[in-house]
């Protein structure tokens, strides 16, 4: 399916499919099966996937998994005939509710990736819950080598599981593997990568640009990037849900809608259910999948991975999948928006200190 013969790719986006393929995919694992995820749900979806995965142990197959210890909130039950089989659980950072608990307990791993055998990988929006299966999502299934550097990446993230890393100047660097790029970021206040390379795509911008995204707070300097791109005549596009599953991200990130629209960026507004995909098309030309929200939150706090490139089939399926997305979307109203009732207003601006946290 991929202009380079040694990649198949796809993106799905209902979250029924994405489970079913995944099951098949652990389902015919021969070596290792590697899970890095911010939520499994204690429910039928997340029971499906642990039964899987404990048979796959029991039939020799390494298989390890990192999860988030907020997002993912499991009594150790849940895991138990798991670790019997011999099967690794690693929780991502513990919740400390006494020191710096308001920036601390913030730096989550929100990466969804999953690794099968260096030859299948995941990644992209999707958790494995029951709740989230009416939302629209964005996974991209790939065939192929690159899943040897994302084997990579996730053992890292392995190593760093209990530490609280917040150097300010931390970063890792850009993975470059034949047209893709995998870009991750690591909590830091200066060193926002996935930030610095949407900053870097909207400056070289010529045509259109669209951002798909479930929470869009995006911080002074990308603003500006959107806004003089905007200026120079580029299409700026940014589809977001009508209604959040954050009900405060929706009223703060409605403070900013007069500056979107004074400043000719277009929002879309999804109405079809909750939109949890997340996914950047440049010029039709440069795509960018992952798990990174468009807001201070992942830029600054989270654990984050998006694969960007510019294989033609790719962007091809990602840009059938806005446009699709857009079917359904209704655009910005500005005369209803300054019309909104006050108490929306001023709960919009009481919550501007705490933008960062959202």
């Amino acid at each position: 399916m991929s202009n380079q013969k040694k990649h198949s790719t796809v993106l799905i986006d209902d979250p029924v499919l994405i489970q079913q393929v995944m099951l098949y995919d652990i389902a015919g694992a021969r070596d290792y099966i590697y899970l890095e995820i911010y939520r499994i749900g204690n429910d039928s979806v997340g029971a499906r996937f642990i039964e899987l995965l404990t048979r796959k142990c029991r039939e020799g197959i390494r298989v390890r998994l990192l999860l988030d210890s907020w997002g993912t909130r499991l009594p150790d039950s849940f895991f138990s005939h798991f670790r019997e089989a011999g099967g690794e659980v690693r929780f991502f950072k513990k919740i400390k509710f006494f020191i710096d608990f308001f920036t601390k307990n913030h730096r989550r791993n929100h990466r969804k990736l999953l690794i099968i055998d260096d030859h299948i990988s995941y990644i992209g929006s999707a958790n494995l819950t029951e709740y989230s299966l009416q939302w629209r999502e964005s996974m991209m299934r790939i065939e192929g080598p690159v899943a040897v550097a994302f084997r990579k990446t996730f053992s890292e993230s392995a190593r760093l599981y209990r530490k609280y890393i917040f150097n300010k100047f931390a970063y890792k660097r850009i993975i470059h593997y034949e047209n893709f790029e995998i870009v991750q970021d690591l909590p830091s206040i200066y060193r926002q990568q996935l930030k610095k390379y949407y900053e870097t795509q909207f400056r070289k911008a010529r045509k259109s640009v669209y951002i798909e995204t479930p929470y869009f707070l995006p911080g002074y300097k990308l603003r500006r990037a959107m806004m003089q791109a905007a200026r120079r005549g580029v299409d700026i596009n940014v589809i977001i849900p009508l209604h959040s599953d954050v009900r405060a991200v929706d009223l703060l990130r409605g403070k900013y809608m007069g500056f979107y629209y004074n400043n000719k960026i277009k929002v879309k507004f999804y109405t079809a259910g909750n939109l949890h995909a997340k996914c950047a098309l440049f010029d039709d030309e440069n795509f960018g999948i992952g798990s990174s929200n468009f807001d201070y939150r992942s830029f600054r706090y989270q654990h984050e991975i998006m694969l960007f490139g510019t294989d033609p089939v790719i962007v091809d399926q990602v840009k059938q999948h806005i446009d699709a997305t857009l079917e359904s979307c209704i655009d910005f109203d500005h005369e209803s928006w300054l019309r909104r009732p006050v108490l929306e207003k001023v709960v919009g601006w009481m919550l501007i200190p705490f933008r960062h946290l959202f």
